[in-house]
């Protein structure tokens, strides 16, 4: 058994001819995220603090919908929404952030500093000051990307993915919505210690104080003894099938192995188009499942492999 770390930008709609100038930033976020997340097992980190650290620098990089990069509102506003969760099932969340410069730092120190699992809007912000968490303007995380977005999702009337594409109006979906990205990282030490982290923006032109799979335990974000997941896609679709803990569920009450169990949930248990996940095991295996298009996925394990991908390949 040794350590081991994967973690995500969101899966979607990801077009295979997505052009450099978007495909090459994200790839080299998600290498260098990785090697942060590598270098700090390595340091023997606790894995809650590797979570921590890789999701810090995702929600940092503009091209990914968390953090810098979080998607739009209906009122062309942000509200971030975070959760943490280590194996011991002690978890922290929070939701409807505009101005926090990083989700999932509130999000542990409502786990470790208060005796709730989740706070929201005016009451996570307030406490957010009360810690003295850094803060930005709200103009910090609006990018021109993002503007543009929600721009093409007004036209359009639709809930829409975060990847800028032309939209058809024969492309709008029935439902009137469509899966986004988030940014996750998930980790385990050479001792079995797990940890998940999970962060996102939300829906481009999401109602105002909708909340998604993120911050909700079991659903987005889950660690248990078995395994730590975390997962991205539609929202909605995570929500109603309990996700993240269904693929822990499968491996504790089944005896199914982790590949096996994010396969089943993956595969069975949701929509074609809805649903991706990186997860690892107390052994040090990993799974990185999807049902979209593509991923923007990265792993790492003690043995020396490691990998960077969006696409399907034999390995996820």
């Amino acid at each position: 058994m040794g350590w081991a770390i994967a973690l995500h930008g969101g899966a979607g709609d990801i077009p295979l001819d997505l052009p450099p100038e978007r495909r090459e930033p994200r790839e080299a976020a998600l290498r260098q995220c990785l090697d942060i997340g590598v270098a700090a097992l390595k340091a023997k980190r606790a894995p809650l603090d590797v979570v921590e650290l890789v999701v810090r620098e995702l929600e940092n990089c503009p091209h990914f919908n968390a953090g810098r990069g979080s998607v739009l509102t209906s009122q062309g506003t942000v509200e971030m929404e975070a959760c943490i969760m280590d194996n011991t099932k002690k978890c922290g969340a929070v939701s409807g952030l505009t101005n926090v410069m990083n989700a999932i730092s509130l999000a542990r120190l409502v786990m470790e500093k208060t005796p709730h699992i989740y706070l929201a809007f005016e009451g996570a912000e307030a406490f957010a000051r009360e810690q003295g968490v850094e803060t930005m303007d709200q103009s910090h995380f609006i990018t021109l990307e993002n503007i543009e977005r929600l721009k093409q999702a007004k036209e359009s009337n639709r809930v829409q993915v975060d990847y800028t594409q032309p939209i058809l109006k024969e492309t709008i979906v029935a439902d009137g919505e469509s899966q986004v990205g988030t940014v996750g990282c998930v980790a385990v030490d050479v001792h079995g210690n797990l940890a998940a982290a999970t962060s996102t923006g939300g829906l481009v032109n999401k109602m105002v104080g909708r909340i998604g799979d993120t911050p909700i335990i079991g659903a987005g974000t889950y660690a248990n003894s078995f395994c730590a997941v975390s997962a991205t896609g539609k929202g909605e679709a995570i929500i109603r099938a309990t996700v993240a803990r269904d693929v822990a569920a499968l491996m504790e009450y089944k005896g199914l192995s982790l590949q096996e169990a994010a396969a089943y949930v993956v595969e069975k248990c949701t929509s074609k188009g809805t649903t991706g996940l990186v997860a690892v095991s107390c052994t040090g295996e990993i799974t990185m499942q999807f049902n979209t298009t593509g991923m923007f996925r990265a792993c790492a394990t003690e043995d020396g492999h490691s990998e960077i991908a969006i696409w399907p390949s034999l390995s996820s």
